[in-house]
C-alpha cells in the first residue's frame, strides 16, 4: 500500500489514487473502454434523434393551431406576434419561438394538414444510417 501513487498532499492519512497508465491496465480493458464509450454515444445519439422528433411533432401541433384559430376564429397576423412574444416571455431560455419561425410553422402545418403523415415522415427519418455515420466517427 506504500508504493500506491497518490495525487496531492495526504489529509489525514488518506491518499487521493492516481489512474495507473495505459501500460499498467490489464489486457481487454481497452476494449471494454471502447465498447462502452460507443453504448454512451449511440445512447446520446438517440436521445437527440428522439427529441429531434418530438420538436418537428410539436412546431407541426403549434403551426396547426394557429392555423385553426386563424381559420376558424379569423385571427389576424398580431396574434402571431403576441403569442411570440408570451412564449419567449414564459419560456425565456428556448429559442424558436420569434413571429417568423411560427409562420413557418404555421406553413408547416399547411402544407402537412395531417398529423398522420408528419409522424410517418419522422419514422421513415433512416436514423439507423446516422447511428452508423456517427459511430464511424469514434
Amino acid at each position: 500500500m506504500n508504493n500506491r501513487k497518490s495525487m496531492g498532499k495526504p489529509k489525514n492519512s488518506v491518499l487521493l489514487p492516481v489512474a495507473p497508465g495505459l501500460a499498467e491496465v490489464p489486457g481487454g480493458y481497452i476494449d471494454m473502454r471502447n465498447a462502452i464509450i460507443a453504448k454512451i454515444q449511440e445512447s446520446r445519439l438517440r436521445f437527440a434523434i428522439q427529441v429531434n422528433s418530438g420538436m418537428i411533432e410539436l412546431y407541426w401541433e403549434i403551426g396547426n393551431e394557429i392555423l385553426n384559430r386563424q381559420k376558424n376564429e379569423g385571427w389576424g397576423t398580431k396574434v402571431i406576434d403576441r403569442l411570440s412574444k408570451d412564449l419567449k416571455d414564459t419560456y425565456p431560455e428556448l429559442n424558436g419561438f420569434s413571429p417568423r419561425n411560427l409562420k413557418y410553422m404555421r406553413k408547416f402545418a399547411e402544407h402537412w394538414p395531417d398529423v398522420q403523415i408528419v409522424q410517418q415522415v419522422v419514422a421513415q427519418v433512416p436514423w439507423h444510417y446516422i447511428y452508423q455515420v456517427k459511430l464511424k466517427e469514434l
